[in-house]
């Protein structure tokens, strides 16, 4: 994202403009799209082309790679922290997934409306999606989603009491992104 380009609602792609539709919303229903398993590959490629740009678009594998890698497609960018003198600290080894669009929705709602003052449901098909992710990451910690986010990326440190490491764990249990096997 870069504050002095106008937001994408059109792209060029092998000499052919399309218009693109990337509202918050609709993004989120291409990744619905995704997570449907009852759809192939190419048929959800079909389906998202469709809501992103219209069903008068002839879809490609082609074009779909470009769309995704351009507009949709979310990094999972891991933040660099540092300590008290500015040096960088040791990566964790693993990126966890700290938030989940469908999980989290209730709680990404009252963020929004609590940092913002701004109803999602309002925004639908008017707040884009790079605008959605921008503030999405940039909730403030006093937040629900923030806290959640804090608690789903915990990890236990000495000087921390067993008391406090069990609260932890219970609330990693409440908040966890993983499906439970029973």
């Amino acid at each position: 994202m870069r504050l002095n380009d106008p937001l994408v609602t059109s792209f060029s792609f092998e000499e052919e403009t399309y218009s693109i539709d990337l509202a918050f919303d609709n993004v989120l229903d291409v990744f619905d799209v995704f997570e449907d398993e009852s759809l192939r590959s190419y048929e959800k490629a079909e389906i998202c082309l469709a809501l992103l740009l219209g069903a008068e678009v002839i879809p490609t594998l082609e074009l779909w790679n470009h769309v995704y890698s351009e507009f949709i497609h979310v990094e999972n960018k891991q933040s660099i922290e540092y300590d008290r003198k500015g040096n960088p600290m040791p990566v964790q080894k693993e990126n966890k997934k700290s938030i989940d669009f469908e999980k989290d929705a209730e709680y990404i709602f009252a963020s929004f409306q609590q940092a913002y003052g701004m109803n999602l449901f309002q925004m639908q098909g008017k707040l884009q999606w790079s605008e959605f992710k921008a503030l999405l990451s940039g909730l403030p910690s006093d937040t629900i989603m923030q806290r959640i986010i804090q608690i789903r990326l915990w990890e236990p440190s000495k000087g921390e009491s067993s008391e406090y490491k069990q609260a932890m764990r219970d609330l990693q249990k409440t908040y966890s992104l993983d499906e439970e096997v029973e």
